[in-house]
């Protein structure tokens, strides 16, 4: 299996395997699960999953050749039922916090494919990374939002829950997400006390354990459980974690998880 970066990324098409095979898709996991190392049976035919994730996200191009999901997908619907519980935890959070009971809640959002949709980009490429591709259309700063996001985000700010992103992107990448953020409607807090992203040449401190100026050596997990850790340090309570990879989400630091579907690629 091909293993390229974005962090430690593999392509898409190896991903889906599970999701072609029968990947139950429930509130909160509607994923395909983590690729295997190895399997005894003949891998599912690369066409037929282009096909079948076409059809997941109701794949079609609009007028100036962008590849878009549909809002009536099967795509948008685990969408929607994930974010309803979600907001069910977040009212929860938000009323016990009125009542002076536990920290000020928070919720942590990754950016890639949580809050703004790559599809096209997947599309396009055939589900291959390539770093500077990528780089270019990150800084065109012209993806979707995920359907329903800027809803959720702003239902959890209007209870008083705190917002932080916690990203994969790099330092250098900030201007464009931000851009990007306020162009399908989520404008809060993106500050840079919200909005933690990779800084390989001046690490904070609180991630000290696995990256140095000299060195970066910190692990999706390390790095995304690592923020977490200091969020929580500056006196809040996590109570909801959302990202669309399975590394987004481990490494504790957060009440619950919230999982995103995204059958395109993996990220170790």
């Amino acid at each position: 299996m091909p293993t390229l970066r974005k962090s430690t990324r593999v392509v898409g098409v190896a991903a889906a395997c599970a999701l072609a095979a029968g990947v139950a898709y429930g509130t909160g996991s509607a994923s395909a699960d983590r690729p295997s190392g190895r399997t005894s049976a003949e891998p599912h035919n690369i066409g037929l999953l282009v096909q079948e994730i076409d059809s997941y996200y109701g794949a079609a191009q609009d007028a100036d050749g962008v590849w878009q999901a549909a809002p009536d997908s099967q795509y948008a619907e685990d969408l929607a039922r994930v974010q309803a519980g979600a907001k069910r935890q977040i009212a929860k959070a938000a009323r016990a916090a009125h009542h002076g009971k536990g920290h000020k809640p928070a919720i942590v959002f990754d950016i890639d494919d949580t809050l703004l949709l790559s599809f096209d980009y997947e599309r396009k490429t055939n589900y291959v990374y390539d770093d500077a591709t990528w780089k270019a259309y990150v800084a065109k700063a012209d993806r979707p939002a995920v359907f329903g996001t800027p809803a959720l985000i702003d239902y959890a700010h209007s209870k008083g829950v705190e917002v932080f992103y916690n990203s994969g992107l790099g330092a250098d990448q900030r201007s464009a997400a931000v851009e990007n953020l306020k162009k399908v409607g989520i404008d809060v807090n993106l500050d840079a006390g919200h909005v933690f992203l990779k800084d390989k040449a001046n690490p904070p401190a609180y991630l000290s354990d696995c990256a140095t100026p000299a060195a970066w050596n910190c692990t999706t997990v390390q790095y995304k459980s690592g923020t977490r850790a200091h969020i929580e340090s500056l006196g809040y309570d996590i109570v909801g974690n959302f990202g669309d990879q399975y590394s987004d989400l481990e490494g504790g630091h957060a009440d619950r998880t919230y999982k995103f579907p995204n059958p395109t690629y993996y990220v170790g």
